[in-house]
């Protein structure tokens, strides 16, 4: 190699060396950076919720990052370890400081709602993310909303968010399937996009979005595909709504189902949510779970059906003795797409159809349903329409 070529490759390899070291980190390698960053920045773009005072930002819309914990809050001390990390490590701010690029977009705060993995989610935690969402887009000085989120039950989150929001402002539920402090952590650029979605004057009146890999899904058809893939979130039959492409917010599609400010569902004036469980259909599976559903104190049950939400003869004796107590049974699929079509049989045990709600949806419907009527026509109409 000539000493010509030499001095050319020794400060790329070095440039190559200090990039990676850099990126290694995640949100945790930016977070220096963007700390020092933002002590000289407006304070707008971190801990405010009001107008910008810099006139220089007036014109970026006005995002709250609402923080719930998860994988994109996580944090581990092996920067190659993808599972075995710490859900809801960081706090919202460590987030919003290492992407300072989020500032040339939009005006973003944040606030702390809760910091745990998904799988705790409780119906808690949902009424009181629902009802402070609710409260800041009804604020003329929000723009709209981004929540970050672990994404085991992130679908469950946004559907629910999706049928008693009332407001047209975007909310974008974000999330990521690797930690922060991975070499390649999607977080950064997920949490980037999610704020550009909804700063998007064309992701008004959308309904709750969910944003990974670049793809933004309606919080009605998305669903997790796979325990550890970035591209993970997928709406199998009904396709995406849209996509980031080169910093630009593409939609393509719409959903046609009842949202937001066309829900009948308010949770205003709510402290709590029926129980409504979840039973899995299997060979050989028993009546017990039934009766143990009903001595509980079930509301509702859903039951994840083989096939064409079908039920053994076992499962159908445990479901219409549960409807006979006036338990609505609502039949869901195991399988993962497809609908489950209603049956003439259904309203004479009160049993519902789920249409294409995966169980884990139709609990959340059914839940919300419970708290309007225990009419089983009227909560079939519920699933039909939402």
């Amino acid at each position: 190699m000539t000493n010509m070529k030499k001095m050319t490759m020794i400060p790329l390899l070095a440039s190559f060396i200090l990039g990676g070291t850099l990126w290694s980190g995640g949100f945790t390698a930016n977070a220096a950076t963007a700390a020092t960053t933002s002590t000289t920045a407006s304070t707008s773009t971190t801990t405010t919720s009001g107008k910008s005072e810099n006139p220089q930002t007036n014109h970026l819309p006005n995002i709250k990052i609402l923080a719930t914990g998860g994988t994109i809050a996580g944090s581990s001390a092996v920067n190659t370890d993808t599972t075995g990390y710490k859900a809801g490590a960081l706090g919202v701010e460590t987030l919003i400081n290492a992407v300072p690029e989020m500032k040339s977009i939009a005006n973003v705060s944040g606030e702390q709602v809760v910091n745990v993995g998904s799988p705790d989610v409780n119906n808690e935690i949902l009424l009181k993310l629902a009802k402070r969402t609710n409260e800041l887009l009804a604020k003329d000085d929000v723009d709209g909303i981004v929540i970050t989120h672990g994404t085991d039950t992130l679908e469950e989150t946004a559907y629910f968010l999706n049928l008693v929001i009332k407001s047209d402002k975007p909310v974008v539920v974000v999330g990521s399937m690797r930690p922060a402090t991975a070499i390649s952590a999607d977080g950064p650029f997920n949490l980037y996009n999610a704020v550009k979605v909804a700063g998007a004057s064309s992701s008004k009146g959308q309904g709750v979005l969910v944003l990974l890999n670049d793809r933004i899904g309606a919080a009605r058809y998305i669903t997790k595909t796979n325990t550890t893939a970035v591209d993970t979130f997928k709406s199998v039959e009904q396709g995406y709504l849209g996509a980031v492409v080169g910093d630009q917010v593409y939609y393509y599609n719409k959903s046609i189902h009842k949202h937001t400010t066309s829900s009948v569902f308010d949770i205003t004036n709510l402290t709590q949510l029926p129980q409504v469980d979840i039973l899995y259909e299997y060979q050989n599976n028993g009546r017990y779970l039934y009766d143990a559903a009903i001595a509980a104190g079930a509301k509702g049950i859903v039951v994840a059906g083989s096939g064409n939400g079908s039920l053994s003869k076992t499962s159908s004796e445990g479901a219409e003795a549960a409807g006979k107590k006036g338990i609505i049974i609502a039949r869901s699929s195991r399988v993962g797409s497809g609908v489950v079509s209603p049956s003439t049989k259904d309203a004479a045990s009160n049993f519902v159809s789920t249409d294409s709600l995966n169980p884990q949806k139709a609990r959340i419907l059914l839940m919300l349903a419970l708290t309007q009527t225990h009419d089983v026509n009227q909560i079939q109409s519920f699933f039909n329409e939402y």
